[in-house]
C-alpha cells in the first residue's frame, strides 16, 4: 500500500493504490509519519497513480506537514495526476504544499 525508498538523503513515498481515503488512510498515515521520526528528514510524497484523495487523505498530508514542521523537516509533493491537482486547488492547499508536476524537478528543489 505504502511503499518508502531513500535517494540521495530523500525519502520518497509512493502507493499501491489508486485512491487514498477513510477505507485505508490509517495505514498510511502511519508510514507516512514514522519518517519524521528524525529531525531534518527531506520527504516526497509521489502520487503518480494516485487517481482519487477524499478529505481523510489531504487531512493526513496536513498531519504530515504538521510533523514536518515539528521535528525540522521538508514534505513536498510530485507527480500529481490532474483530478487530484484539481483537488488541491480547489482546497487551496496548493498554498499550503510544495508540489511539482514530476520527480526531478521536486528532487532538484532540494539542492
Amino acid at each position: 500500500m505504502i511503499n518508502i525508498e531513500k535517494r540521495d538523503k530523500i525519502d520518497i513515498i509512493s502507493f499501491s493504490v489508486n485512491k487514498i481515503n477513510a477505507l485505508i488512510i490509517d495505514d498510511i498515515r502511519d508510514g507516512i509519519l514514522k519518517v519524521f521520526d528524525n529531525s531534518n528528514s527531506r520527504v516526497v510524497i509521489d502520487l503518480s497513480g494516485v487517481e482519487y484523495v477524499d478529505s481523510s487523505g489531504f487531512g493526513c498530508f496536513l498531519s504530515a506537514m504538521k510533523a514536518a514542521r515539528n521535528n525540522y523537516s521538508v514534505l513536498k509533493f510530485a507527480n500529481p495526476e490532474p483530478r487530484v491537482t484539481e483537488l488541491f486547488e480547489l482546497l487551496h492547499l496548493h498554498t499550503v504544499f510544495q508540489i511539482y508536476p514530476d520527480m526531478d524537478s521536486c528532487l532538484r528543489s532540494f539542492r
